[in-house]
């Protein structure tokens, strides 16, 4: 059986990829490029090097006639979404129903959409979120990931493409690049190691859902192998942590002597957010299964062994 992976060279994607290879899978990666590296792949998966939005990606998947899509391509950056949305809708809506009417006239029988369980539901009403709470983002990206989830329930009703959308968390760990539109995690990894001035945005006390990568993959894995899981479904711990604790944490293990600097609250960051897997957990036989400092751990490790300090 094939995968096709759309952004499969980025930090998430890469892992995803190894996930699909290790239960034994075919792979195929589109991937511009932009943010992934060709270094994160597996060198036995075939790269087309394509935007999504491009003309051409109808004859890659009339080549390589894929039985499932994976589609984690997209404009993920949430400052850059407030900056220039009309990039980021061309990119994440338009470009994802590219890869829509692709998976249709392929007759794939099931595409996974990657959406994102810390933007498209804003300023939580209840927490944890389920997958039952009010959609109301904040920022465009979280606006443009949640309009592909009705655009898939349109082409399910209409068309019966099988879909399942997984939102995810804050995800970290190895491959995440320190520098452009990275997590805080890796952006404080990379600053702790190499010994630079660090700087939290706001108080620092916004709270996050952090889940360690591998967990994640292995979630895309389960949702194409088991037919019956249709729908959306909320990835992550169910518990926050504040951006103080993950520098606290951090600090300890890089040995980190210097004291964080304050800055300015980003606009279109949701204040506290995490939620509920128990969906994931009963239909998919999912759960975290990386305790968050172990996570923390084998990331630091990764970083000094594998990464360019900045």
């Amino acid at each position: 059986m094939k995968v096709l992976v759309t952004g499969g060279a980025g930090f998430i994607g890469s892992h995803v990829v190894d996930a699909y290879l290790e239960s034994g899978y075919d792979v195929v990666v589109v991937d511009d490029l932009s943010t992934g590296r060709v270094s994160n792949l597996n060198p036995d998966v075939r790269l087309y090097e394509l935007d999504i939005r491009s003309p051409q990606l109808s004859e890659v998947f009339r080549i390589e006639r894929p039985d499932f899509v994976n589609h984690h391509a997209a404009q993920m950056d949430v400052r850059k979404s407030v900056e220039d949305p009309v990039f980021d809708a061309n990119v994440n809506i338009v470009g994802s129903l590219n890869v829509i009417q692709c998976s249709i006239q392929s007759r794939v029988k099931k595409l996974v959409y990657i959406s994102s369980g810390g933007a498209v539901y804003g300023e939580p009403e209840y927490l944890p979120c389920d997958e039952r709470h009010p959609i109301n983002p904040i920022c465009q990206y979280g606006v443009s990931k949640h309009t592909v989830e009705h655009y898939l329930y349109l082409y399910r009703e209409n068309y019966a493409l099988e879909y399942a959308v997984l939102r995810y968390p804050n995800v970290f760990g190895p491959r995440q690049d320190p520098n452009g539109e990275a997590g805080v995690v890796a952006i404080f990894v990379g600053k702790m190691l190499g010994e630079l001035p660090l700087v939290i945005n706001g108080d620092g006390e916004q709270r996050r859902d952090f889940a360690y990568v591998a967990d994640c993959a292995y979630a895309n894995v389960l949702a194409v192998q088991r037919p019956e899981a249709q729908g959306i479904y909320n990835l992550g711990s169910g518990t926050g942590t504040s951006v103080n604790e993950i520098f606290e944490s951090l600090k300890a293990l890089t040995a980190y002597d210097l004291v964080a600097e304050h800055g300015p609250p980003k606009l279109g960051e949701t204040r506290k957010i995490f939620l509920s897997a128990e969906k994931a957990k009963r239909e998919l036989g999912w759960e975290a299964s990386v305790p968050l400092d172990e996570g923390l751990r084998r990331t630091v490790e990764y970083f000094k062994e594998s990464e360019v300090k900045v």
